[in-house]
């Protein structure tokens, strides 16, 4: 989960979303790319994000998640492994994601090599409860299966 800053850009899954605030974070704050990097390094047996890329170091101020996402890439691949699919679910009252949705799953294919029939992404609300509800959060979730590389 992150909640919103008051400047911008809203970055998501790799693509920018025209809003008027953006994501705070030590980072660019994307949620989403945030929850794929750490459901591939868990399923993987690796640490999450906060050990790989901590926010103490100043190296990854401002990171463009989807490079920190390669990085990543790279280490599940060093352990043997890849992408088979992923399935992400981000909650948010604003904006509205529907119309972006599918330039989210054809980054994230894009960035894991994969084709856009392996990636879901859902955008949900929370009916106007708690942080996200009030429009001061967004929070994402996703899962991954990890497949042996082909020799």
């Amino acid at each position: 989960m992150h909640g919103f800053k008051n400047e911008g850009p809203l970055i998501l899954g790799g693509v920018e979303v025209p809003y008027e605030r953006g994501l705070a974070g030590h980072s660019d704050g994307d949620v989403l790319l945030h929850a794929v990097m750490d459901a591939m390094l868990g399923a993987a047996a690796l640490k999450d994000i906060g050990h790989q890329f901590p926010d103490t170091d100043v190296r990854f101020k401002d990171a463009d998640s989807a490079k920190l996402l390669a990085e990543v890439r790279t280490m599940v691949e060093s352990e043997g492994l890849r992408v088979g699919n992923v399935d992400c679910v981000v909650v948010v009252e604003r904006p509205r994601l529907a119309k972006y949705v599918d330039r989210m799953r054809a980054r994230v294919a894009e960035l894991l090599g994969v084709g856009i029939a392996a990636v879901g992404v859902k955008a949900k609300t929370n009916e106007g409860f708690g942080y996200i509800g009030e429009g001061e959060a967004i929070a994402a979730w996703a899962t991954v299966l990890l497949e042996p590389l082909e020799g």
